[in-house]
């Protein structure tokens, strides 16, 4: 009889939590959409050509080589992965530290953005590293003297602080009251720790390439490159947060009613213009530190231009220009642009600068396995995304809990 009563509430609970209250005949038939399909048809054969890639090795699926032994895999999964999932951070710290409370509608989004995207990142590392099983052990491996150790040390802590974070809400879907108490609690030690973890690895993953000033090219190379890094992961994140927050405001209209979207927007807005502004002129300082005007009457001095002006300063100016005046849709508008601005910014150090004195023969150019497998954990982030929202309180408040909000 008991065997029976138990088996009815795990019952219940996988219909009401994990089917939407649908049995699991109607839940299939409900995920039959043409979205779906195609997100199917990207991530089968992704997870097909990451078998492959460990099967053959890297050299039957990528492009990589002795002189480009960064790729895709490295400049788009890891590095820009990462850094646009630096809101999680930016918007923790402005609510738990600063104490601005109106931004908590955005923080959860913010964190949950942050810990897929984290995920993620490592997940194309691995892809990239092989042996994951050498991802359990490089902890207790000495290299303290080493750019790569801290970045990989600050990466596992600041996604298990993400994970912990992610608790809570976690928690609230569960109803596990007391869990959800504890690490409500612990949510500002939380924060401090991961702004402290995010500074570190910003920071460090820049400092790599301080390694290889006659591979960069000198409009990218600077000693303060990893100033850049962390200036540009404030940027990413804020951008991120308001494209975010816009998409999901329209995707989930029925869970956010009542949230005042275009206020928060337009004070990040506010933030975005200044972060990117002091961007802007730190990179022109830069280029004035390399003396490396010259440069600027090449080929790569006007896709250098086509980075700081096009997706620098234009969307700092739609920033400003969007706060004061009000127009929300122009400072949407500066976000997407300062998400593809941060994107191109490291596809260009990892990349496109990188080996840039080397034959146009002896050039990186990734292969369609690398470029389908890093489509696959786009996809698959936005996947999750949306499952874990259609679940849990993420866009808003669980009435349940509403005295500890």
């Amino acid at each position: 009889m008991a065997n029976s009563h138990e088996a009815a509430l795990g019952g219940s609970f996988i219909r009401e939590k994990i089917l939407l209250g649908q049995s699991f005949r109607d839940y299939v038939r409900s995920c039959l959409t043409p979205l779906n399909a195609l997100a199917a048809a990207i991530v089968v054969p992704g997870v097909a050509i990451l078998v492959y890639r460990f099967w053959a090795g890297l050299g039957a699926s990528t492009h990589l080589s002795q002189i480009s032994p960064w790729g895709l895999w490295i400049g788009f999964d890891m590095m820009t992965g990462i850094v646009l999932a630096a809101g999680g951070f930016t918007i923790g710290a402005t609510v738990e530290i600063f104490g601005l409370k109106d931004y908590h509608a955005i923080e959860r989004p913010a964190i949950l953005t942050g810990f897929l995207g984290y995920v993620l990142a490592v997940l194309g590392l691995i892809a990239d590293l092989g042996r994951p099983w050498n991802m359990a052990v490089f902890p207790l491996q000495g290299g303290t003297a080493s750019a790569l150790f801290e970045v990989a040390w600050c990466v596992l802590c600041y996604t298990t602080v993400l994970a912990l974070e992610f608790t809570v809400p976690l928690f609230e879907w569960l109803g596990w009251t007391k869990l959800y108490g504890i690490m409500k609690k612990a949510l500002l030690a939380l924060t401090v720790l991961s702004v402290m973890f995010s500074t570190m690895h910003q920071s460090a993953l820049g400092s790599l390439f301080l390694l290889a000033p006659t591979k960069l090219h000198p409009l990218w190379y600077t000693p303060f490159i990893f100033i850049f890094f962390f200036v540009t992961a404030v940027i990413a994140g804020i951008s991120m947060v308001i494209v975010e927050s816009s998409i999901s405001h329209k995707v989930f209209a029925e869970q956010v009613k009542g949230h005042d979207a275009d206020k928060l927007v337009l004070g990040l807005g506010k933030a975005g213009a200044l972060a990117m502004f002091a961007y802007f002129f730190l990179k022109l300082q830069g280029v004035i530190d390399g003396h490396a005007w010259g440069y600027l009457k090449t080929g790569y001095g006007a896709w250098f231009l086509v980075e700081i002006v096009g997706f620098v300063l234009v969307p700092s100016l739609l920033f400003a220009y969007g706060a004061r005046s009000g127009r929300v849709g122009l400072v949407r508008a500066g976000g997407v642009m300062g998400v593809l601005g941060v994107a191109l910014n490291r596809v260009n150090v990892s990349m496109v600068a990188y080996n840039w004195n080397k034959p146009w023969a002896e050039r990186y150019v990734p292969s369609w396995m690398e470029i389908w497998v890093s489509v696959m954990l786009v996809t698959v982030g936005v996947l999750a995304f949306r499952w874990i929202v259609n679940r849990m309180y993420i866009l808003r408040d669980d009435p349940r809990f509403a005295s500890h909000h």
